[in-house]
This record gives structure tokens, sequence and C-alpha cells, in this order.
């Protein structure tokens, strides 16, 4: 399979590794250090599960690159304005772009540049950073991406997603397809946006913010807003969501820390407006009072216009 990846980070440049080692033609479009590293020694994966160096083509732009089997859209959201628009010269007939971004807009997004057609919508679990250009590291051995049909659900996993699934799996990727990609992209939102949320806002750990009865209640109740939202959308979310995003909430360690707190206390660029801006958004659109991730969007915009600008 042709697999061309566009965003080579923590997370698309993990699982494109995972796929070049499995004997795939993977191209990554990266740009900077990271980029230069991986042309020059290639791309290095490490963790508990071993090290792995993976030699593949890399390049800043995909003109000329020609049309691939399957595009891994992993780019952080707030690069999308750019990265997009190095999709076209990669879809031709029978192409599939499968997004793999935090939030829910990733699919919307990627079909404005090239149709709803060839369009994947995916959710990532999975910790791991670059620790060096080049270098990425897992921290511990989850790796799962759960991913199917968002524009045409239906009660049955498309063609094209149980071959990419299968494809997936062949590559020690814990890969599951579903009919109906919105319901796993909206689980993960519903618990992500208001996670990020409260510990991007109070600049503390999850451990803090279940400790605290007020904190442990806001959090909590912004769940249920973000909830409503998805409800409202007409998205099938299970019952016992709520449940489900509770019993893990009081499981992880308490020193976890979202993944926009650490980026917020590194001076970086934070996804407040695919995650909480994201919420405000569609809750205006579908008529939903969201109180609470009105509030932590409006903190955590100001915030972010103190980080740094750079790609």
């Amino acid at each position: 399979m042709r697999i061309a990846v566009v965003g080579a980070g923590a997370v698309g440049g993990y699982f494109g590794a995972f796929l070049a080692r499995a004997g795939h033609d993977v191209r990554f479009i990266a740009r900077g250090t990271h980029g230069e590293a991986i042309r020059s020694n290639g791309l290095t994966v490490r963790g508990p599960l071993g090290e792995f160096t993976v030699q593949a083509p890399v390049s800043e732009s995909t003109a000329g690159a020609g049309p691939v089997d399957l595009v891994l859209h992993a780019v952080k959201a707030y690069d999308n304005a750019t990265a997009l628009l190095l999709l076209p010269p990669l879809v031709g007939q029978g192409t599939v772009v499968l997004t793999l971004q935090n939030g829910v807009d990733g699919p919307d997004d990627a079909s404005a540049i090239v149709g709803r057609d060839p369009v994947l919508g995916g959710a990532a679990y999975i910790a791991t950073s670059i620790v060096a250009p080049g270098v990425i590291e897992q921290t511990g051995t989850y790796r799962r991406i759960v991913f199917g049909e968002v524009f045409s659900p239906s009660s049955s996993i498309s063609d094209r997603a149980h071959a990419i699934e299968q494809a997936m799996k062949a590559a020690d990727i814990e890969a599951e397809a579903r009919p109906d990609a919105r319901v796993p992209l909206w689980e993960k939102f519903v618990y992500l946006a208001p996670f990020a949320g409260v510990t991007g806002a109070s600049r503390q750990p999850i451990g803090v913010v279940r400790a605290n009865p007020e904190s442990r209640r806001l959090l909590f109740d912004a769940f249920a807003e973000v909830e409503r939202v998805g409800r409202a959308e007409g998205v099938p979310l299970p019952a016992d969501l709520l449940e489900r995003i509770a019993t893990y909430v009081d499981g992880v360690p308490a020193s976890m820390r979202s993944s926009l707190l650490i980026d917020l206390s590194k001076g970086k660029r934070i996804e407040v407006e695919a995650l909480q801006g994201s919420v405000v958004r569609r809750a205006a659109r579908v008529g939903v009072a969201v109180p609470i991730m009105s509030t932590l969007y409006a903190v955590l915009r100001a915030a972010s216009a103190g980080t740094a600008h750079d790609l």
C-alpha cells in the first residue's frame, strides 16, 4: 500500500513507522529539524515495545508526489490552514484520507479541500512524544486507532475501512474499524474537550482536579454539556457514556496532564479552537447552552494569545 503521512510527529510518525516496518511504501511529509533528521538518519521509535528505525522518503511538499492509497492526516489542528493544502496532489481515484486529529472537526476540514468521498475519520489513543529530532518515544504500550465512515455511516463496516484495519493490524497497530466513526470521535471529544479545558485553565493535573469537590463538579458538568451537544447533532452516543468517562477519570494516574496543559506550560500553541472552541460553535448552532465550556474557551483563548506561534 502506498501511504503518505502528513504530519510525521508524535502520532503520525509513530503509526507511519509501524506501517513502513511492515513493508508498506510510506512517505513522510515533515519539515524543520525533525524532517531533516528523518531524511538523514531515518525515523526511530522507542518505548516498552522495543526500538526500531525505518528509512523512508521525506519531503516538505506534496507537489509531484502523485496519488497514494492512504493519507494519514495527523497534524495539530491549528496547522490545518496550511497542511490541508498539501492533500490534493496525494488524492486520486480510490485514495482514502484518514484524519487522526483531536476534536471532531478534522473530517469536515479535510472534506472542504478534497471532497467528502475520500475522507474517513479516526481517533487515536496513544501516548508519544518527539524526544529528539527523528526520535519518537512511547509511554506504555497502547497504540489504538478507531476509525470509519463519517459522511456515509451505515450498519456495517465499509470495505475500504476493513482493508485499512487489516493492514494496520498486520503492522502491529491496534486498529478497530467502525460502521459510524462519529461515535468514537465524539466519545473521545466528550472526554477530551472538558479534560483539556479544566486541567489547562487550572494548570493542574487530573489528580488535583478530581480531588477538589468544586473542580470535580465543574469537570463532570462540562462532560455533560459536550455530550448534550453531540446528541443534539444526532450522534448516537451510548447511554452509559458519562458513567464510563467517570470510571476512566477516577482510574488514571493522578499525575496525568492533558497535552493542552503540557503545551501551554511550554509556551507552545494549543488546540483551543479544535476543542473548546468547537464545542462553543457547535452548541450555538444546535441551541444547547454550554456555560462551562464557554468560560473555559474564553480563558484558554486568552491564555493562548501569549503562546508561541511557530510551527
